[in-house]
């Protein structure tokens, strides 16, 4: 059984969430959030909490639940405070500057990089080499983070690239000479 899906959710004061054929709307001092429900599982709001319930207990079901109410929970939380993720660049000469939507990226390739922010994520670039990433869609976020990361990740020889900030690089020692 899923210990994540049977515990409920508690909704805060300023966010106020309704579920109307499958579609769960969260809306919060941040914005509104939108998503429909997998027919396995059901919403039951009742004062202030919401509970996940199952249709039919099968193990597709019990899985379903679990991440139902995570990702439920995700859009309470992301619409009351938001959701943020700090990257980090490495290396000699590489550097990001934020222009008006987008984030153009110096990674040591022959030509800038210009990132297109989507809908709904806000970058800040501190010191030229800290991107932090916030929205109210923790997998857009996420999602956008990766992308960014993608572009020149970390290599383990003198860790330059793009890291996440809470990422730890393997370091591998490099050639030796010999005597």
């Amino acid at each position: 059984m899923s210990r994540v899906g049977k515990s409920p959710i508690k909704i805060p004061e300023s966010v106020k969430v309704t579920y109307n054929n499958r579609l769960v709307t969260v809306k919060g001092a941040k914005g509104v959030l939108e998503r429909t429900v997998h027919p396995s599982v059901d919403l039951d709001i009742q004062d202030n909490v919401i509970n996940v319930t199952l249709v039919n207990n099968d193990r597709k079901t019990r899985a379903l639940q679990g991440l139902t109410r995570s990702l439920v929970s995700n859009m309470v939380t992301g619409v009351e405070k938001g959701f943020e993720r700090i990257l980090q660049i490495n290396g000699i000469g590489y550097r990001a500057t934020a222009s008006g939507n987008a984030i153009v990226f110096n990674l040591g390739y022959s030509h800038p990089i210009h990132f297109d922010l989507p809908k709904g994520i806000s970058a800040e670039v501190d010191k030229n080499n800290q991107i932090t990433l916030s929205g109210i869609d923790k997998e857009t976020v996420g999602h956008v983070a990766a992308s960014i990361r993608r572009l020149r990740p970390p290599e383990p020889y003198k860790g330059k690239g793009i890291k996440y900030s809470d990422e730890y690089i393997r370091r591998k020692a490099g050639k030796k000479g010999t005597q």
